[in-house]
């Protein structure tokens, strides 16, 4: 069995998110969602609304299961058995960054492969912190994240 962990912040999730993951979950046997929990980082969403927004939004996903970890990607997968890591693509820019992540990971297990996915060209310039900004203006965001997440974001954000 061929287990896969996409991580991410996913704050919150989007469309271009459940792009990849839904392609994800027809190639792997199965797909570990991941939360990374950054105390660094200051989210909109905590970790457990973002897990449970990503429950939601998956649900019709047999094989995928969502999660949340601390810590290096690296240690996650031997803990949970994963060999490979999913990451999306929106733009060329991206390549450069997720480059470097891919080799310090080879580097850290050459066990583990990065699997790279082009995100659906009409996902390609969406990311959780367009999303935020267009959501904090009282803009309509429902063509850019699932209809549970819209109603967190108007929640939280007051709309």
């Amino acid at each position: 069995m061929t287990i896969a962990v996409c991580s991410g912040s996913f704050d919150p999730v989007t469309y271009g998110h459940l792009d990849i993951i839904s392609r994800s979950s027809k190639i792997f046997d199965k797909v570990i969602v991941a939360v990374l929990v950054n105390s660094k980082k200051k989210s909109l969403f905590s970790v457990e609304e973002r897990v449970e927004l990503l429950r939601q939004a998956t649900a019709g996903m047999d094989n995928v299961e969502i999660d949340s970890f601390e810590g290096l990607l690296i240690d996650y997968m031997k803990k949970r058995g994963a060999r490979v890591i999913i990451r999306g693509l929106r733009a060329v820019s991206d390549f450069e960054y997720e480059m470097q992540v891919a080799s310090i990971n080879k580097k850290l297990d050459e066990e583990v492969e990065t699997f790279f996915m082009m995100t659906n060209n009409q996902y390609s310039y969406l990311s959780s912190s367009i999303v935020k900004e267009v959501a904090s203006y009282k803009a309509s965001v429902s063509d850019l994240v699932p209809p549970v997440v819209e109603k967190a974001l108007k929640e939280k954000l007051g709309g």
